[in-house]
């Protein structure tokens, strides 16, 4: 790849990052919800998946979606649910003011796997990789460094974008005080996160 060609890609996968979408929002709801932490781990989920993408999108992703197809279908379910489920959870769970520590937090393997599906499941990320990035990437000729350097590109791009969402909405529940307030807070998240969730289902 030449340095032109690699700032297309940072470019192009910035773009993609800040768009609104399934990862942006349900990254801001998790870290209002359950803070910084929980919400990177949503996001390695996130850039893992988008580095599947980038491979299939090389190695022909056209023949693999054809024979894949009923098993994409069924990880948009999936994760479909799956956010639901992780929306209903934030809603029931008791807020605490963050003036003292949280006790309990979700495992990694949940927030990883959230954002696996959600970029599996993704409509907007398909179609970046199998449409938009080959218009001015010959991804068929990329060497086996190219292919790293485009991997790093990507996860590094994608990882500093939601990850500032994350801090930014991290930081802004820390400011409340007001237990009613965080629960507030809480509630609209959930809401967002399964409203994500639904949109991954009924999408076709």
């Amino acid at each position: 790849m030449t340095i032109l060609s690699s700032f297309a890609l940072a470019g192009a996968t910035f773009l993609l990052g800040v768009s609104p979408g399934p990862g942006v929002f349900t990254t801001i709801s998790r870290a209002i919800a359950s803070g910084f932490r929980n919400a990177s781990l949503l996001v390695v989920g996130i850039v893992v998946g988008d580095v599947v993408f980038l491979l299939l999108a090389i190695y022909g992703l056209g023949f693999v979606s054809s024979v894949l197809g009923e098993f994409f279908i069924f990880v948009k379910y999936i994760g479909g649910v799956y956010l639901i489920c992780l929306a209903y959870k934030i809603w029931t769970t008791k807020s605490l003011v963050y003036d003292r520590p949280q006790k309990k937090e979700l495992l990694w393997k949940t927030n990883f796997f959230s954002g696996l599906f959600i970029t599996l499941a993704n409509p907007k990320v398909i179609v970046f990789y199998l449409g938009f990035l080959p218009a001015f990437i010959d991804l068929q000729i990329l060497t086996t460094s190219d292919i790293y350097v485009a991997i790093f590109i990507i996860s590094a791009t994608l990882a500093c974008v939601l990850l500032s969402y994350a801090y930014m909405a991290s930081n802004a529940k820390k400011l409340l005080k007001d237990k009613k307030n965080i629960d507030k807070l809480n509630k609209i998240s959930a809401g967002v996160m399964a409203g994500v969730g639904l949109l991954l289902i009924v999408n076709n």
